[in-house]
């Protein structure tokens, strides 16, 4: 591993201003599970890594009348802990309970799954699925963006030079409301997604309708999407097995998949749509429960 400086601003405006003036060679470090080893390999360089654990406003985590609010440094397991998200955010639950092991999961954070900008990233889909807002400090002051929106393909985001996430803003969960994430793995722990679905409903009083849905998918197409036709075609529908497996059909016809070592471009086209179904299924469950 070659040489580099490492700070550890306590203020944003601080880490803001260390990475801001690095001309681009600079790296935050939010649980750097991912950001280390890849310093460690070459397979990125830098000549400056700041810290942004210290910094109060990336470690905010509140569930109120107003939503959550999920600073980009709280670690995993912080979240998968937490009432208010078991209760009403659960598919970012499922999806941070699965990011690495439990020893990664004491330093691994949401905003970095996010901002690593990975096509198999656990998180996102969940993220698109309760359809949270990332909000971005930088030298230019502070900005907003649907995180449908954030990722920019393999690797690539929208962050200019010397931004960072401080934190995603999720709305508020309806009444008959539930969501889910699940992914298919190789093996049975510890390992990249295959296919990743994440999904969020809301059911009408009496628990029979669709008002409306989100679906999330991951690692199907060059960056993690926003199924809108699968997820509109939901509004207004009975919840039954055939109107769930016309949403698993929606979502297949609209990835682009690629053959790998952990799987064919068949194997995920049929994947999509089983999980599709199954993550659709647990989220009606948990907004019926």
């Amino acid at each position: 591993m070659r040489d580099f400086e490492y700070e550890a601003p306590t203020s944003l405006a601080d880490a803001v201003g260390l990475l801001a003036k690095s001309n681009g060679n600079a790296r935050p470090l939010a649980g750097g599970t991912d950001l280390i080893d890849h310093v460690r390999t070459g397979r990125l360089s830098t000549d400056l890594i700041v810290d942004l654990k210290k910094i109060p406003e990336l470690m905010v985590l509140e569930v109120t009348d107003a939503g959550l609010r999920l600073g980009a440094a709280v670690p995993c397991y912080q979240i998968y802990n937490h009432p208010g998200i078991l209760e009403k955010y659960t598919a970012i639950a499922d999806s941070s309970n699965i990011i690495g092991g439990m020893q990664i999961q004491n330093r691994a954070s949401v905003g970095g799954n996010l901002a690593n900008a990975g096509a198999a990233a656990d998180s996102t889909p969940a993220l698109i699925a309760l359809d949270a807002t990332v909000v971005i400090q930088g030298p230019s002051g502070t900005k907003e963006v649907a995180v449908d929106q954030f990722c920019t393909g393999p690797g690539q985001n929208v962050l200019e030079p010397g931004e960072i996430i401080v934190e995603l803003k999720f709305p508020p969960r309806p009444e008959h409301s539930g969501s889910h994430y699940r992914r298919f793995i190789p093996r049975n722990e510890m390992d990249i997604a295959v296919v990743g679905v994440g999904a969020s409903v809301v059911l009408d009083e009496s628990g029979e309708n669709f008002v409306s849905a989100r679906i999330g998918l991951g690692a199907v197409a060059a960056k993690p999407f926003y199924a809108q036709e699968a997820s509109e075609l939901l509004a207004g529908q009975p919840v039954n097995d055939e109107t769930i497996k016309k949403a698993g059909e929606a979502a297949r016809s609209v990835i682009h998949p690629i053959t790998d070592m952990r799987g064919t471009e068949e194997f995920r086209l049929h994947v999509t749509g089983v999980l599709t179904e199954r993550v659709l299924k647990k989220a009606v469950e948990r907004a019926r429960g």
